[in-house]
């Protein structure tokens, strides 16, 4: 059982997409640890496992492969309770900026692709893309090898050495380092669902019966998007001042993004979608692991159409 005294402790990506839960905590109260992971979901599904965070703000496709997968441990540790982000992710597909070799996403086909962690968005990502581009058998990964990388500045490093080939990453995370010619863009690839979700630990989900933590984060995460989306202006200073990204670069990612009106609950039809696509592209097998109906939370509006 989690102590409910506690403040939460709340894992996410230090990216553009956190502003909302920075503007949760500085204007309207959330009280929180907000804990950063810049390797991305993978980790803190690792870390939720543990007991280390108690909710996460993450990738869709990393939560639901987590839950999914013929080996989960136990419960799972966690259930997907919430929606941040309605719009898909722009996955750029990068190489190193002198790989003369790597001319096009057709030449990426049982080449080395860079991952941040073993079930991460960007190794998850990488079955989706050789899906869509016709590059998978029965029984043979798509690619030479996964490079765990842990890391965006890893990642960059490795394609320039050579100790991977490629990576997938967010579109604008990426741009900066285009920009400077440290990496080249080969193309993109977009999520073919809603791209961020919010998990809660099973310990804060007793019989149906939420932890009143989650319904207070809940409203003070609504009330930092309708902020943010009140205050574009403080919102690109914020993210071009404080994150790696241009001021030109967070403007043009405002006009992008769409975040969820009401953060709590989950459509399930866009985790079906999700798991569907999973298994079609080899990430999940059917019948393993825990069904769609069964990664959600009951009691927290979890199947709202």
């Amino acid at each position: 059982m989690a102590d409910s005294s506690q403040p939460l402790r709340i894992g996410f990506v230090p990216e553009h997409f956190s502003t909302p839960l920075y503007f949760a905590q500085k204007y309207f109260g959330l009280a929180a640890k907000l804990i950063p992971f810049p390797s991305g979901t993978g980790h803190m599904i690792t870390a939720i496992r543990s007991g280390e965070i108690d909710v996460g703000i993450g990738l869709t496709e990393a939560w639901v492969a987590g839950l999914g997968k013929e080996d989960t441990p136990g419960d799972g540790g966690y259930r997907i309770v919430g929606t941040y982000v309605e719009t898909p992710l722009c996955w750029a597909i990068s190489t190193g900026a002198k790989r003369p070799e790597i001319t096009s996403v057709a030449s990426l086909k049982g080449s080395k692709i860079g991952i941040s962690r073993i079930g991460s968005g960007s190794q998850v990502m990488g079955y989706v893309l050789a899906d869509q581009q016709g590059w998978l058998t029965p029984g043979e990964s798509p690619y030479a090898d996964f490079v765990v990388l842990q890391n965006f500045e890893n990642l960059r490093k490795a394609v320039n050495d050579g100790t991977a080939d490629f990576f997938m990453w967010e579109h604008f995370t990426s741009k900066r380092y285009y920009d400077n010619g440290e990496i080249r863009r080969i193309g993109e690839i977009y999520t073919p669902w809603s791209s961020w979700k919010i998990v809660a630990a099973t310990s804060l989900l007793p019989k149906n019966n939420p932890d009143k933590r989650l319904l207070d984060l809940f409203k003070k995460l609504d009330e930092g998007i309708n902020y943010f989306g009140e205050h574009q202006d403080e919102a690109v200073k914020y993210i071009s001042t404080e994150l790696d990204y241009s001021e030109a670069d967070a403007k043009e990612w405002l006009s992008t993004v769409r975040f969820a009106t009401k953060t709590e609950g989950v459509n399930l039809k866009v985790i079906q979608s999700c798991v569907d696509i999973l298994q079609k592209a080899g990430v999940l097998k059917e019948g393993k692991g825990l069904h769609p109906e069964g990664m959600l939370a009951n009691g927290l509006g979890a199947q709202f159409p």
